[in-house]
């Protein structure tokens, strides 16, 4: 098969490098890719969220199968121009992909599938919204109703903080279009994880999970980011329990969706609390997660190529989904500044001795190569460094020691991922 792989972060290149142990594969163009792509297929420059340019290229490469990575083209549509020019593609409609695209869509979904989650309001005028907080109190969640790269959440403790989220959201544009709405939801206690899934229809097949860490700082200090790290499988949420979590929060959604008229296809990536009165939604993704994925992904021991272009074509029920009972860690190494201000340009060195570490793989993501042919910070989060083990905490001291060979000026880390999951 012919691949185009659209996006350019760490999860396209987990996808890359997973998909490029198919023997199915025939040809791999990442759109646009990064330098750690381009040892693995074709980068090709064009924008993930192009998606005309991303349709005339697969025309004229004869192309198989796309495989989105972020959300972005698909809220812009990426899987229904596919369709129109008859090119198979492993994602969900710009209908379906409302999903991740807006958070009121999700709570109206909820509401009406009873799924358990967060009550939650939607305001578009920070006055009423004020008097919203103040009523409900704090801690409480306030959300950009759309797409704002993982970092459109603020878990505010105090209504102080509470207040300062919605003016500059909706009163000063902190996140564009993306928070010119709002959802202000209760704060749920618990431990976060996230569940995904491969769906289709009314079809949904377990992927796996993993735990995220959002928070920049260690013991989940300081603003939310796009991910800082992630454990797979997370501790106390076994298999039996991930597929309970489908049948309560996942496939009432598929029903839900199909009575309106929209059929999904694509990954759901479900993020969850497990509360003390079990598991309730904090949001859908319409794909696969970063960092989740390079966890999830070096875990997986089956074809993932032939699994995409079945559930593309429909035939989710002939996917093989297998995994390693390894544990893996996926450790985030992000620039100076970052969330708030990355600083780019610093030369990176030590992936190559990192990469050479028994059990550990590096995938790019915020990088680029200079004029000289160094491979400098061009992004947020710059690397992911992860690794497998028999054990979580094997898994994650082989990490750390990756992290370790690999510098530059400003690096920052978490040293804490994967803790609260080591064995006691």
């Amino acid at each position: 098969m012919r691949v185009l792989l659209v996006g350019s972060g760490g999860r396209e290149h987990a996808l890359a490098a997973t998909l490029a142990r198919s023997p199915q594969l025939a040809a791999l163009f990442i759109a646009p890719g990064n330098p750690g792509t381009a040892d693995i297929g074709t980068n090709v420059a064009i924008k993930a969220d192009d998606v005309p340019a991303l349709i005339a290229f697969a025309r004229e490469n004869n192309i198989d199968l796309v495989v989105p990575g972020p959300e972005a083209p698909l809220v812009a549509g990426l899987a229904d121009a596919c369709a129109k020019a008859e090119i198979a593609c492993a994602g969900p409609t710009r209908a379906a992909a409302q999903l991740e695209g807006s958070k009121k869509f999700t709570k109206e979904i909820c509401y009406a599938a009873s799924i358990p989650t967060a009550q939650g309001e939607y305001f578009t005028n920070a006055d009423k919204a004020i008097t919203y907080v103040r009523e409900r109190g704090a801690p409480i969640v306030i959300k950009a109703d759309g797409l704002a790269a993982g970092k459109g959440v603020v878990v505010a403790q105090t209504l102080s903080e509470a207040e300062d989220a919605i003016r500059q959201m909706l009163n000063e544009g902190s996140m564009g279009d993306a928070g010119r709405h709002i959802v202000i939801e209760d704060c749920l206690e618990g431990e976060e994880v996230s569940l995904f899934a491969f769906c289709s229809g009314d079809k949904a097949v377990l992927i796996g999970a993993a735990q995220d860490h959002k928070r920049i700082g260690d013991n989940d200090t300081g603003p939310n980011t796009g991910g800082m790290g992630a454990v797979s499988p997370p501790r106390g949420f076994s298999r039996e329990d991930q597929e309970k979590a489908l049948d309560l929060l996942v496939r009432p959604m598929l029903h839900e969706m199909l009575r309106r008229g929209i059929s999904f296809r694509g990954v759901i990536f479900a993020g969850l609390m497990l509360t003390k009165t079990g598991p309730q939604l904090i949001e859908y993704n319409v794909r696969f997660g970063d960092p989740e994925a390079q966890a999830l992904l070096i875990r997986l021991t089956s074809d993932l190529l032939p699994a995409l272009k079945a559930l593309a074509d429909g035939t989710l029920e002939t996917a093989s989904i297998t995994f390693s009972d390894k544990a893996a860690v996926s450790l985030v190494m992000a620039a100076e500044g970052y969330p708030e201000k990355p600083v780019t340009g610093a030369v990176i060195s030590g992936v190559d001795a990192a990469a050479a570490l028994e059990g550990v793989q590096v995938f790019q993501a915020g990088t680029k190569t200079n004029d000289e042919g160094d491979l400098v910070v061009a992004g947020g989060r710059v690397l992911s460094v992860c690794a497998l083990g028999d054990t979580v905490r094997e898994a994650r001291d082989k990490a750390y020691a990756g992290v370790k060979k690999i510098s530059w000026k400003g690096a920052q880390w978490r040293t804490d991922i994967g803790a609260r999951a080591l064995e006691s």
